[in-house]
């Protein structure tokens, strides 16, 4: 509600050129890992802003032995709408704050995500098997213990708050906290706050070219159903360009590498790295404002990225 009303009543400046925030879009990062790609935050006067909405469809099911044995099920639509805002402290320091809204549900995109990956000649058993346009989510143990996690139609994210420095024109590092005020509980978010830092490198190959990439780490608390699986410690990688392809229209691709999750879960999904490629478009105008839209798509079939999230942002 706070970067709502700066968002209202500052005034804005155009920021510098760089790639999209993003978060992993599966509520099973979500609720464990506070990290998130920060992108380079160039000087500048008054605030900026940036609002976010993340659209994403997923269907992941890890079996143990036979079809019988489900050990996890997750077939969601989750929808995130962020705000993010920073201003500078002099010409090194700046803070952000960052809060968003969404939910999970039943979804409408079965049919269409059947179809495109058809055109390419891509297979997806998971989707094949199971009902179109439905909604399952839980997580069985070795013991036989079920967690079941319901759709939440509509809900508050954890607020991040950050302190950031600038070590020089081409590498910042950012201190961020989240602070436990998601509404949506276990399964959906992570009932503790998160700490991270943030270290991100920018580079102008060509005036055409800019390179950005990230090294990362974070702590976030065990905590609910899951903790005796869940890791506390985390790491993050990324490695991007954006490319001005021709006037005020710019290309971009990054890739996102997220250490595990959980841990000893039996289940492939909750286990292994997260590994997405972030890619799309920018519509950059003389005032600095950017419309972006895009894609996230799974690169590791078989981790925890989600297999396809609708992007549309737009920058102050």
């Amino acid at each position: 509600m706070l970067i709502g009303l700066v968002a209202v009543l500052a005034p804005l400046r155009a920021g510098a050129q760089s790639l999209p925030i993003l978060h992993p879009a599966n509520p099973v990062a979500e609720s464990r890992t506070g990290l998130y790609f920060q992108p380079f935050v160039a000087p500048s006067a008054g605030w900026r802003v940036a609002a976010a909405l993340d659209y994403a469809s997923m269907v992941e099911i890890g079996f143990r032995g036979t079809l019988a044995d489900t050990s996890y099920l997750l077939d969601a639509e989750v929808l995130r709408l962020n705000l993010s805002a920073t201003r500078d402290l002099g010409s090194r320091y700046f803070v952000s704050g960052e809060g968003w809204v969404g939910g999970s549900y039943n979804g409408f995109l079965d049919g269409f995500l059947n179809w495109y990956h058809g055109l390419f000649g891509i297979r997806f058993p998971e989707r094949e098997e199971r009902p179109h346009d439905s909604y399952s989510y839980f997580y069985r143990d070795t013991g036989g213990r079920r967690f079941q996690f319901e759709r939440k139609g509509f809900g508050l994210g954890d607020v991040r708050l950050g302190l950031g420095r600038r070590h020089s024109g081409k590498a910042q590092s950012v201190v961020s906290i989240t602070l436990p005020t998601s509404t949506f509980g276990d399964g959906f978010a992570r009932g503790v706050p998160s700490f991270s830092l943030l270290n991100t490198f920018r580079s102008s190959v060509t005036p055409r070219l800019i390179y950005e990439g990230s090294a990362s780490t974070g702590f976030t608390p065990r905590h609910g159903d899951l903790s005796r699986y869940q890791n506390r410690f985390f790491f993050l990688g990324t490695s991007g360009i954006r490319w001005r392809t021709f006037g005020g229209l710019w290309s971009f691709g990054n890739l996102f590498l997220h250490s595990p999750y959980y841990d000893h879960t039996g289940a492939g999904q909750l286990d292994r790295w997260d590994f997405t490629v972030d890619f799309g478009w920018m519509i950059r105008g003389k005032s600095g404002r950017e419309f972006r839209f895009g894609m996230t798509e799974d690169l590791w079939p078989s981790g925890p990225a989600v297999d396809a999230n609708f992007r549309l942002g737009m920058t102050w």
